[in-house]
């Protein structure tokens, strides 16, 4: 069943934090918060970039790195929500370095909830062969794929008291329609029965969010997809 304001009690209700709401993905995770009755505060870089307006967000100018900014409003908060990329600033060391930063940050800290939005390059095709390996992953996709992946090392090597959850989506995450059907997997590439890996971007964010409620995946990667 479609979550909706509606159909949540107002114990199902969360604060959430979210960084990387003015991109592609996380403009879906906000949405979908939103959709289902969440309260969102959006840590941003610029806020002009976010032109939303609901009466259950708040937007706030920071970053990951910013930690002063968003720590005053995490202490309200029951979950972080972390839709990060480096394009714009053409230095993918901040992936892998944010996701230190959060765990580093949320250790010791009454917040221990954090879910972060992976990538789906460094998920198996057979064993020993990752995504990445295939030689027509495209050129372009890989240092975002490889920075990913090392943030994947960072929650992996981690000792702080965070219950991380580290989502891949499928090769494939595009627009489409918002369906609430998905399939969750572990380390392996899910492909649907053509061979195809794809979520959109809205069923995406609803897998993600699902995950809080469910709190049956800490630590560990997933990844989702048709």
């Amino acid at each position: 069943m479609l979550r909706t304001i509606d159909s949540l009690t107002e114990t199902n209700r969360m604060k959430l934090i979210l960084f990387g709401a003015t991109g592609h993905i996380g403009r879906g995770i906000l949405d979908e918060a939103l959709a289902r009755g969440h309260d969102v505060t959006a840590i941003v870089r610029d806020a002009s970039r976010l032109t939303l307006q609901h009466d259950r967000l708040h937007v706030a100018v920071g970053s990951v790195e910013q930690t002063a900014i968003w720590l005053a409003y995490a202490k309200h908060a029951d979950a972080v929500i972390a839709s990060l990329s480096a394009r714009r600033d053409g230095d993918q060391e901040v992936i892998p370095a944010a996701a230190q930063t959060l765990l580093d940050t949320l250790d010791g800290t009454h917040l221990k909830r954090l879910l972060w939005v992976g990538g789906a390059g460094s998920l198996e095709v057979a064993p020993g062969v990752k995504v990445i390996d295939d030689p027509h992953f495209p050129a372009a996709w890989k240092p975002e794929a490889q920075a990913q992946a090392r943030a994947l090392d960072v929650f992996r090597a981690s000792k702080a008291d965070v219950d991380w959850t580290y989502i891949s989506p499928a090769a494939l995450i595009e627009d489409g329609e918002r369906s609430g059907s998905y399939r969750v997997g572990g380390e392996q590439l899910l492909v649907d029965g053509k061979g195809v890996s794809r979520i959109t971007v809205a069923d995406y964010a609803i897998a993600l969010l699902d995950q809080l409620d469910n709190k049956d995946v800490f630590k560990k990667r997933i990844t989702v997809a048709y």
